[in-house]
């Protein structure tokens, strides 16, 4: 079975050693809710950059790379490649984590505005919307694995 949660397998263990609700999305996420800050943090920076180096040298996760090629980001050109570098630099440099965003959702258009637009936002808002969007990401996984 495909990771739901990138290179972060704690949250799953923690799930499964705590009784569940009957509900595996919300027992995950109560767990990423419950985790510290820190670990928190670490969750967000364990996922890739979208077009990014990873996807470059093909070290992606399968799920990860089957994800980005949906919303074809395994298609851009040059233009569309500089202007996702240079976002993704801007967004880890005022953050310190890397841009999230359930791609399957959205499209490179989608994906290029939500980046401009959440340069825009506060640390603990985008911390808070990149949690929402790595619970976006595990419930597809989740369904796709049913």
């Amino acid at each position: 079975m495909t990771a739901l949660f990138e290179h972060s397998p704690w949250v799953e263990a923690r799930a499964d050693a705590l009784p569940s609700s009957g509900d595996r999305h919300a027992d995950l996420m109560a767990v990423v809710h419950a985790a510290s800050p820190e670990e928190q943090l670490a969750l967000i920076r364990a996922h890739p950059e979208l077009a990014g180096k990873a996807a470059i040298d093909r070290t992606l996760t399968e799920a990860s790379a089957a994800e980005q090629a949906s919303a074809g980001l395994d298609r851009l050109n040059e233009e569309e490649f500089a202007r996702f570098h240079a976002l993704n630099a801007a967004y880890r440099e005022r953050f310190g984590f890397p841009f999230i965003i359930c791609v399957r959702l959205t499209d490179k258009a989608g994906i290029l505005a939500a980046m401009e637009a959440r340069l825009a936002q506060t640390r603990d808002t985008e911390i808070a919307t990149a949690i929402a969007q790595i619970g976006e990401i595990v419930r597809l996984r989740l369904e796709d694995a049913r």
